[in-house]
């Protein structure tokens, strides 16, 4: 496949902007080399980095038509109707489609970073769901939710009408994503492991997308790339959501020891206690072909998009030039990748 626009049917491939070790001033020239790379999408996390939505922007406007999504954004920091212009802004923009990826997140990022309340997860997302889509349709909400008050309306719709998908992990909320929304984003999971979250979204609607967020660090230096994991999912996996998430999975019993040292205020005991098959499982590793090797295990035929994002090597350091290559080789070619769930 030449371009970042995929045939009917096929999954689509993205990356997490800010890429690794590329200052965002810089990465003009590669967002516009990402289509000829196979790569479409462009996505953003948020959390004690980057914001969420400087980087799409700028990828917009260096390259339009590319799909721009974010992955997530906490539903309980931004206003709901600034969202609501934020996106159409992103759309109008791009002269494309926006994905507009909300989710509960976790304490650390809604009130520490923020200073803002994280009660009532699911009710946030869920109302905010509801706007959103009525919104994107055009219509003028005054409504009274559970969790907000809003008179709003677009005063410009955008050309094509944003998504609005929901960060998931557990039954509940993939269940509202699918029902409700435009589909889910969900992360932190083993490749053996999308089969069941397929089945808990259930049957999908036309159009709609689960995209699946994959860290990697293409590194053949393996004590390197498990020491990166395990700095990560020592944290990520003692979030509140994601121990119940990890639960959920059967993976309680080999995350027990990280647990115990989290609980006693050991952070760095809590990522050493990782054993080397979790983060072997959930964070990617070696070679580019290794990566993509390990990578093409995540294409169950309900995903509709994955989500790259490339940590910081050693080798990428050394020569920062070798991104492009780096990112061509990770790309599962369609042909090896599996009919899509339509």
């Amino acid at each position: 496949m030449s371009g970042g626009v995929p045939p009917a049917g096929a999954v689509r491939w993205g990356v997490t902007l800010p890429l690794a070790g590329l200052g965002l001033h810089r990465h003009r020239e590669i967002v516009e080399a990402l289509p000829s790379l196979g790569y479409g999408d462009v996505w953003t996390g948020e959390g004690g980095g980057y914001d969420g939505l400087t980087a799409l922007t700028a990828a917009l406007a260096w390259s339009p038509g590319l799909r721009a999504g974010t992955g997530v954004l906490p539903a309980q920091t931004r206003g709901p109707g600034v969202l609501a212009q934020t996106a159409a802004s992103m759309a109008e923009l791009g002269q494309g489609e926006v994905l507009l990826g909300i989710g509960s997140s976790v304490p650390a990022h809604v009130t520490a970073l923020n200073g803002r309340p994280h009660g009532r997860p699911y009710a946030h997302v869920r109302d905010l769901l509801r706007f959103l889509r009525r919104a994107f349709d055009g219509e003028h909400v005054v409504e009274t939710y559970e969790t907000f008050s809003i008179d709003f309306e677009l005063r410009r719709r955008p050309p094509v009408r944003p998504k609005v998908i929901v960060g998931a992990l557990r039954p509940g909320m993939l269940k509202l994503a699918f029902t409700e929304g435009d589909g889910a984003i969900t992360n932190v999971l083993a490749a053996h492991e999308v089969p069941r979250i397929v089945e808990a979204a259930g049957p999908p609607a036309g159009g709609q997308e689960l995209v699946v967020k994959i860290f990697v660090t293409p590194t053949d230096d393996t004590v390197y790339a498990r020491a990166a994991g395990r700095a990560f999912l020592g944290w990520i996996l003692n979030q509140p959501p994601y121990r119940a998430f990890h639960d959920w999975l059967g993976r309680g019993d080999a995350l027990a020891a990280s647990r115990a040292a989290w609980d006693a205020g050991d952070r760095r005991g809590a990522a050493e206690a990782l054993p080397d098959s979790v983060v072997d499982e959930l964070w990617v590793h070696g070679s580019p072909e290794e990566c993509r090797a390990h990578i093409a295990r995540y294409l169950h035929p309900g995903v509709t998009a994955v989500e790259l994002h490339i940590t910081p090597t050693p080798e990428l350091d050394a020569a920062p030039g070798a991104l492009p290559e780096v990112l061509a080789a990770l790309r599962v070619p369609q042909d090896q990748a599996g009919p899509r769930r339509s």
